[in-house]
């Protein structure tokens, strides 16, 4: 069911699924890599719904590298044709990455080691390591998705931020609850505990107050 899958879910396809879909969108014909995108053995990625989508299908999407446009593909399949991926560590990323951001990627591994938490890249690192198109660039932020359990650890934020004062780079991304809602870090580290936030899941948007995301409450 699509229900079963979350934002950021990477998922591959059947090939005969996609030659389906793509044969029903004259706009995407010759547009670069999509065609073989699934013969590649390359993924795509949950995305929200948008309005008025037939809620039985699954939303699927993938980002095509800045020199190809930079454009965001965006399908919807059949539940049955597609299949869930493992996601990527950001420690198996290591080979994509610049030169130049490892100090700042190691700084951040060993953070999430010391809290028990494994962050996962999305955005330009994730597509690089996945395909070896070239995605990133000097410019290109690092997002980073930081599953939690329950309560956010003690000084994760606080660490992540200290960690960007020093970094090439400006670290983006999400912390990632239970029931699959993401609150960006940014926001919940600046907000008071009164204070609310949003938090995206893949089929809608609320408002949480800051002190109870940090404690783990989600509802």
């Amino acid at each position: 069911m699509a229900e079963a899958y979350r934002r950021h879910d990477l998922l591959d396809v059947e090939p005969r699924a996609w030659a389906t879909a793509l044969a029903g969108r004259s706009d995407l014909a010759g547009v670069p890599h999509v065609a073989a995108w699934i013969e590649a053995g390359r993924p795509v990625i949950l995305r929200r719904s948008h309005p008025g989508e037939d809620t039985a299908l699954v939303p699927v999407g993938l980002p095509l590298p800045p020199r190809d446009g930079k454009r965001r593909i965006g399908l919807a399949l059949p539940p049955n044709a597609v299949r869930p991926r493992p996601p990527v560590l950001l420690a198996e990323a290591r080979g994509a990455w610049p030169v130049s951001w490892a100090a700042t990627l190691d700084a951040i591994i060993a953070l999430g080691e010391r809290r028990n938490l494994s962050p996962r890249p999305f955005g330009s690192l994730l597509w690089q390591s996945l395909t070896g198109l070239p995605y990133l660039s000097e410019r290109s932020d690092l997002d980073l998705l930081w599953p939690v359990a329950d309560a956010i650890p003690p000084s994760l934020l606080d660490g992540l931020a200290a960690i960007e004062a020093s970094s090439p780079m400006r670290l983006d991304g999400e912390i990632v609850f239970a029931d699959g809602g993401g609150v960006n870090w940014r926001e919940l580290h600046a907000a008071a505990p009164g204070e609310t936030v949003l938090v995206k899941h893949r089929d809608r948007l609320a408002l949480r107050e800051a002190g109870a995301l940090r404690a783990g409450v989600l509802a």
